[in-house]
């Protein structure tokens, strides 16, 4: 296809993103029951989808076949209420992941360069390569923290984007809001801060207080998402806060009616559902107690996790993960995160969490005999 000579050079050099493979599709490779598959590998919510936002959902379906409100003015509405900031200082996405590109179209360019920690969400390193910008990605801590001085220290002239997830996926670490200060209190003006906190909700520590910079008017984006504390990860909304001219500027490169009406009644009726968040939690307290617990048992490192993930160093993480799939539980091998001496289950119910320290004793006992 002589097209195809034509496509843009920094596109063609992306190698596309794979997320946590679907229960269907392992089914049909390894010949298996869907029922009798455990999928551990997307850090999806554990107890399915808030029921208030399940109520507005099947409400709204009968109304699919208007378009949704563009503005998303409802949900906006009542984003900034809960924030105590104005509907012009929230933008929402198709996914978090949605904002994180308008900051790649809006900022993002061959003339400049992005700052992102080494073992960090691998879509900053994606964004940052579709728009032709320089990478600078910096080495973690040997907890595999986000070094913060070493970040710094690695912003140049030409910088315009900093990325930092916190709670870290796929490490499950937090940079502390001592650290947050330290970092924010030396960073120059013309570096935007994106402070990607997708598991805030369901953070198991105290997050750092990243909306007094917005307050302060700094540059600073805080981008969530109501996949993983409201189960909402099929539906794709994601939000992000900021100062009114940031957001405003990046207005400009969302797409009309990007949230679909669905999205929207659904993520209105969810932030009301703080009792589902605060299960939620405890079933990830549960959760990480277990897996602890079994690494220990098992003599495998494990990285303390502040999410509802551990990273658990197992040797070859392709091979255990890939020895878990062959039993119908799906993992997330780290190899394409530079890490690929671990895998990274997240926590499911307390059934799933037992299953999946039963087979991980299976498959590492049977690899040390």
């Amino acid at each position: 296809m002589k097209i195809l000579e034509k496509i843009n050079p920094d596109v063609n050099a992306i190698t596309p993103y794979e997320p946590g493979r679907p229960i269907e599709e392992v089914a049909r490779e390894m010949g298996l029951d869907p029922d009798d598959i455990t999928k551990l590998a997307s850090n999806e919510c554990a107890i399915g989808t808030s029921p208030r936002a399940l109520e507005a959902l099947k409400a709204a379906t009968v109304e699919a076949f208007r378009y949704p409100d563009g503005g998303a003015y409802h949900l906006r509405s009542k984003l900034a209420a809960r924030y105590g900031v104005a509907m012009s200082q929230i933008i929402v996405g198709n996914g978090s992941n949605e904002i994180l590109e308008f900051v790649g179209h809006c900022f993002l360019s061959r003339e400049t360069s992005c700052v992102f920690s080494a073992h960090a969400f691998i879509v900053y390193k994606l964004v940052t390569q579709l728009f032709g910008a320089h990478q600078l990605e910096i080495p973690m801590t040997p907890d595999l923290v986000h070094d913060v001085e070493a970040m710094l220290a690695a912003v140049r002239d030409d910088t315009t984007v900093v990325f930092l997830c916190n709670p870290n996926n796929p490490t499950g670490t937090m940079a502390d809001n001592d650290a947050i200060y330290r970092f924010m209190d030396r960073v120059p003006d013309h570096v935007l801060v994106v402070f990607d906190e997708a598991y805030a909700e369901i953070a198991l520590a105290e997050m750092p207080n990243t909306r007094q910079y917005v307050h302060q008017k700094r540059n600073v984006l805080i981008c969530r998402t109501f996949s993983k504390a409201y189960g909402l990860a099929g539906l794709r909304l994601g939000y992000g806060i900021g100062p009114e001219p940031l957001v405003s500027a990046l207005q400009k490169a969302r797409q009309p009616f990007n949230v679909n009406l669905l999205a929207q009644q659904a993520g209105i009726a969810a932030l009301d559902d703080d009792e589902f968040v605060a299960r939620s939690r405890d079933v990830y307290r549960q959760g990480k107690a277990c897996f602890e617990a079994a690494c220990r048992e098992l003599n495998l490192p494990f990285i303390p996790t502040t999410a509802n993930f551990m990273l658990i160093k197992v040797g070859a993480g392709n091979d255990v993960a890939q020895a878990l799939q062959q039993r119908g539980m799906i993992v997330r091998p780290m190899a394409g995160y530079g890490l690929p001496e671990y895998i990274r289950p997240n926590f499911g119910t307390p059934d799933e969490n037992e299953r999946f320290v039963r087979m991980l004793k299976e498959v590492v006992c049977r690899s040390g005999e």
